[in-house]
C-alpha cells in the first residue's frame, strides 16, 4: 500500500445520490421505541431496520390496512 495517493483527478461517483435519500418523516414515539428495541436485538441501526422493513413491504407488495373508528 502506498503512503500517499493522488486524488486530484478523481471524479465523484454519479450513482451515489441514487442509492439513498434523506427525508423527514414524523413517527409516533412508541413506534420509534419499538424499532429501536428491535434494532438493539438485531445489532443494526434503527433507521436501517425501518428501511429494511419498508423495503420488505415494497418487495412483497404489502399495503396498509386502515381501520377507522366508528366504521
Amino acid at each position: 500500500m502506498r503512503k500517499n495517493y493522488d486524488f486530484s483527478k478523481a471524479k465523484k461517483n454519479p450513482y451515489t445520490k441514487l442509492l439513498k435519500r434523506q427525508v423527514t418523516i414524523r413517527l409516533d414515539l412508541d413506534t420509534i421505541a419499538y424499532f429501536k428495541s428491535l434494532a438493539v436485538e438485531a445489532g443494526v441501526p434503527y433507521q436501517s431496520l425501518i428501511n429494511m422493513y419498508l423495503r420488505d413491504c415494497v418487495l412483497s407488495h404489502r399495503k396498509p390496512v386502515f381501520k377507522w373508528q366508528g366504521s
